[in-house]
């Protein structure tokens, strides 16, 4: 299955909207969307895993990258809404802990107008 992403920034926030899987073949996408957005100016990075229906280590690993990129900036890197599957693989690992993960977009500091608008 292909990665889908679309992204949106506002201030330095960067909203990035993620469908399909995130695997060994479609990690590199994603890393080198999240890095592109960090590098035109955004600290802040929401990641919409509404679509999302399946990331491996390898797309855990991009995000935890990013999370640190993103927070050397002075920012932070947050989920929003990541399905049953994805969100196992992050109980699993403990990860659930270490990611600001918000249960939908409308629940995310996003919707409440801190940056990005809908």
């Amino acid at each position: 299955m292909e990665l889908k992403i679309s992204s949106r920034s506002q201030d330095d926030v960067a909203v990035v909207t993620v469908g399909g899987e995130i695997d060994l073949y479609t990690a590199p996408q994603l890393r080198s969307e999240l890095v592109e957005s960090l590098e035109l100016g955004a600290r802040r990075l929401v990641i919409d895993m509404s679509r999302a229906e399946f990331c491996d280590s390898t797309g855990i690993s991009v995000l935890l990258s990013a999370m640190k990129r993103s927070r050397d900036r002075g920012g932070d890197l947050e989920l929003v809404a990541p399905k049953p599957a994805v969100m196992k693989v992050l109980q699993v690992t403990g990860l659930d802990e270490v990611f600001v993960i918000h249960p939908d977009i409308d629940a995310s500091p996003v919707a409440a107008g801190t940056g990005t608008a809908q």
